[in-house]
């Protein structure tokens, strides 16, 4: 992890954590086609399946990112989002690490993702595979369509 990064469990009471989710709910809007957006509001990131994470830099977020229990065996990335403003400088990868060490301290096998295609989707695609995530079937309650395609990591 870089020196300058912290990683808290998320305060959703924070406008910044609210602001970022806000942008990533949006660019996910922008991005996707409708009715495959998987993305989680406030609301269902609030769920007790669910541990969000957020990167700081002194006082400001970051980033944030999410890990959902879906079994006593699997678990899944949500809502991975790096402010804009510190774009390129590690968040991402400190994120990813840091939930990756979680899903194995929890006893987890397998870590998976679902995402879309795109030059938008394409850095953050870069990243999962330089850590592991190697392409696969829909899971969950995923259905896999010409748009989204699915990464698993054996943990």
């Amino acid at each position: 992890m870089s020196p300058t990064f912290t990683l808290h469990p998320a305060d959703f009471s924070n406008p910044q954590t609210r602001d970022l989710l806000a942008l990533h709910l949006a660019g996910m809007h922008e991005n996707t086609p409708a009715g495959h957006v998987f993305a989680l509001d406030l609301s269902g990131l609030m769920a007790p399946e669910i541990e969000v994470w957020t990167v700081h830099q002194l006082d400001r977020v970051a980033g944030i990112g999410a890990l959902k229990r879906l079994n006593d065996q699997t678990g899944e990335l949500k809502s991975m989002r790096t402010h804009p403003d510190f774009l390129r400088q590690g968040v991402a990868r400190t994120l990813l690490d840091h939930l990756i060490h979680r899903a194995r301290s929890e006893g987890m096998k397998t870590l998976s993702l679902e995402t879309g295609r795109g030059p938008s989707f394409d850095p953050a695609l870069t990243l999962y595979q330089t850590r592991g995530f190697q392409p696969g079937e829909a899971f969950g309650d995923y259905q896999a369509s010409e748009f989204n395609q699915f990464f698993h990591l054996t943990l």
